[in-house]
């Protein structure tokens, strides 16, 4: 989950996530790691609801 949450970088919605932990005095690893909980979370909750992947807007601040 590390490796796609480096990958997912490229998203938008998942470099605004990371780009919110970084000035909270997250460092580059620990960022990653909760952008990659983040997905975990999201991907249990899809399966939990059967549902897909709908990107949602990114919050700005």
């Amino acid at each position: 989950m590390f490796l796609s949450a480096s990958a997912a970088l490229h998203d938008p919605a998942s470099r605004t996530y990371d780009d919110r932990c970084r000035p909270r005095g997250k460092t580059r690893t620990q960022a990653l790691l909760r952008l990659a909980r983040h997905r975990i979370s999201v991907l249990f909750a899809m399966l939990r609801d059967g549902t897909f992947y709908e990107p949602r807007t990114p919050r700005l601040a």
